[in-house]
């Protein structure tokens, strides 16, 4: 039973903090404060009681509509405490009760606000990745299996290879390839996990981006040559890279070898 307790009690804290994620899609692209005021309405402006606010909860018996106006609540606020709090069972199960666990955690909260807000904005905010990268430096040399080393050369190779394919983009294909946000978002994945990690987010981002663009132009969803924020798929890759990186790393040099 109190191991049950536990995984429940994880559960809990995802989904807590994946309410106060809701507000940091919403406001930070907006320049606007994540502290005050208190949640709103974003149809009719009713402050949202506190028992209006629980986690999923406050969803389902509120049948997906404000309480004041009945306009409907975008499904899109349950899914992102909803699949927060599931991240955050699968960083406990993958890297136990530690110190570094609270640290993927909150990375794994940051990936998913990044996606959240690349997708809505086509921007990866600096007030994210730059106070990021100097966190993640700080804990790759304090708390991570990482290592101060590694993580310089993370913040160098990962920021470094995007940044010199941003610079010969527009010679090769005429137009820009990389925002400066996916630039300084995997320099701060490099911090926190490496440089090896750092490629392994490139490269898998690099594989779904391609996959999922070729399908929705085969599907008529989007047109050839328009733009698709590679923010999601750095967030999926640097994931991927954060969970399985270093047996992935291991796999792939041992089939060269």
């Amino acid at each position: 039973m109190a191991h049950w307790i536990v995984w429940l009690s994880v559960f809990i804290l995802g989904i807590i903090i994946g309410s106060f994620l809701t507000v940091c899609v919403h406001r930070v692209p907006k320049g606007r404060s994540i502290v005050a005021p208190r949640s709103a309405c974003p149809d009719c402006g009713k402050q949202i009681s506190w028992y209006d606010n629980v986690p999923l909860l406050s969803f389902l018996w509120l049948k997906g509509q404000c309480r004041a106006c009945q306009v409907a609540i975008a499904p899109r606020y349950p899914v992102i405490e909803l699949v927060n709090g599931l991240g955050y069972l699968l960083v406990v199960w993958r890297f136990g009760f530690t110190w570094p666990t609270v640290v993927y955690a909150g990375l794994f909260s940051v990936f998913w606000v990044v996606t959240w807000i690349d997708w809505d904005h086509k921007i990866i905010p600096d007030v994210i990745t730059l106070p990021g990268i100097i966190l993640g430096f700080l804990c790759a040399s304090l708390l991570l299996p990482t290592g101060w080393l590694n993580s310089l050369l993370g913040i160098l190779i990962g920021g470094g290879i995007l940044l010199a394919l941003a610079w010969i983009s527009p010679y090769v294909f005429g137009k820009e390839g990389m925002g400066g946000g996916d630039i300084k978002f995997l320099a701060m994945v490099g911090a926190f996990l490496g440089w090896q990690q750092a490629l392994i987010t490139l490269m898998v981002a690099s594989v779904f981006g391609a996959v999922i663009g070729l399908g929705l132009l085969a599907l008529k969803v989007m047109q050839k040559g328009q733009y698709i924020p590679f923010g999601p798929y750095l967030a999926l890759g640097a994931l991927i890279a954060m969970l399985w990186g270093a047996d992935i790393w291991q796999w792939y040099f041992r089939g060269l070898v």
